[in-house]
This record gives structure tokens, sequence and C-alpha cells, in this order.
């Protein structure tokens, strides 16, 4: 019986792996002192003002103040013309333009970043509110299929002062089994029909983090109804949130 052929196994000598290797580390390092001498550039630039930036930046801070108080004076709200009292809310936009009045209001709304979003009960109040930061956000009346996602894949819920995704029924009853609620259908039930704990169960639901498109979007400051991004999309709110969820 013939012997097999040994193939012999191709190798390298040490010394040219060592070299090979520290060639890759100073590589790596070289890399990592040109990335950090780009940031402490751009910092220092973003750090220096000039005198026209402070002089832009409260101007537009003054002038988004006065078209708040111009759209909250020649617009009037009214909850009886809304086809639903379920709002949901997104917060599109947010940059240093804005006045300190919106901010408030966009924290009293509970939207504090890009892209986060809660349910809203329509009220005078509350759609003053929206009125007031409409170029910052834009709402509709989600349907029971988008209240149902939302819960169910991006759903978190406070509990003792930390924040629990909703994928264990026992969170829900241990906050809202007094109202009733005992799993996240429940929760689904009481939102999307505005149940008499909706209060209850939309304040123990912390808001959405939506996620970013892979193109981000390009968000105008003109309303929905008039081929921008803002404002009041109606049904058409569904279609956006079925992207972003």
């Amino acid at each position: 019986m013939a012997e097999e052929e040994q193939t012999q196994l191709n190798y390298v000598v040490e010394t040219v792996l060592k070299k090979r290797k520290q060639k890759e580390d100073w590589a790596i390092k070289r890399r990592e002192r040109r990335d950090a001498k780009r940031k402490r550039k751009e910092d220092f630039k973003s750090a220096i003002k000039r005198p026209e930036q402070f002089i832009k930046e409260y101007r537009d801070k003054e002038l988004d103040f006065i078209r708040m108080r111009n759209r909250v004076k020649l617009r009037k709200v009214s909850v009886d013309a809304l086809k639903s009292k379920l709002l949901f809310v997104i917060r599109l936009r947010g940059k240093r333009d804005m006045h300190p009045k919106t901010k408030k209001i966009l924290n009293k709304l509970r939207l504090p970043h890009i892209l986060s979003s809660v349910f809203l009960k329509a009220s005078e109040s509350n759609l003053k509110m929206l009125l007031m930061v409409e170029p910052y956000v834009t709402y509709g009346y989600p349907n029971l299929k988008s209240v149902k996602e939302l819960i169910y894949r991006k759903g978190c819920g406070k509990v003792e002062k930390e924040i629990v995704p909703l994928t264990n029924n026992e969170v829900i009853e241990q906050a809202l089994g007094q109202y009733g609620m005992i799993c996240v259908e429940d929760m689904v039930h009481e939102i999307a029909n505005l149940g008499p704990h909706f209060g209850e169960a939309n304040h123990f639901l912390q808001p959405f983090k939506l996620k970013c498109p892979e193109r981000r979007l390009s968000v105008s400051k003109r309303t929905f109804k008039d081929g921008g991004d803002t404002g009041d999309r109606e049904e058409h709110i569904n279609e956006l949130i079925s992207k972003l969820n």
C-alpha cells in the first residue's frame, strides 16, 4: 500500500509576522491620531463663534417666537372638528433657531429629542401647544394596527424610576393592575379606545424612540397639507409610523 504523500503547510518566518503586526499597529495608531486631530480642529472651529453668528441665532429665535404668536392669533383650534380624539405626535426637527418657549413646550409634550413620539388625547390646550410648535412636529390619527405595533415593538414603561421594555406582562400588572390592565393587550385597548384610564396608561408608557430611515428625513417647515412634512397628517400618519417603527 503506497504511502499518502504528505503536503507541507505554507509557513511564514516569525520575524516577518512580527514586522507585519507592527505595521498594522502603527497604521491603526496613525489613523487614531489623525482622527483625533481632525476632531480637535472641528471642536475648535465650532467653539469659536463670530459676532454675526450670535446675531443670526438671536434673530432666528425671535422670528420663531413671532411666527408662533401669529399662528395662535390667526388659526383657531377646535376639538369638535377632529375625526379622532387620539393623536400620535412625532418630533421631526429641532435646531438652534428654536425660541426657548418652543423648547419648553416640546419638553412639556414629552418630545425632547428628534424622532421621539407620544400618544396624545386631543384637547384645546394640547391642540394649542401643537399649533405653537407646528414647524417641529407632525401628528395625526393612529389606527389600531399602528397602536399595537408601536407598543409591542418599542413600548417601554417606567417602574421605580427605571425604564423597562414591555416584554413581560408582570411589568404592566405591577404598574397598572389597579386600573384593570394586566397585559400588553389591555394597554393597547386602553390607548386605542381612549379608555377611562388613558392618562395613567399613557403616563406609564414612555415616549417612543423611532428609528431614523436609511435616507435621512429631509424635513420641510411647510405643513403636510401644503406639500411639506410638518403639522396635521390625519390618517396619513400611519404611513410615516410604519416607515419609522
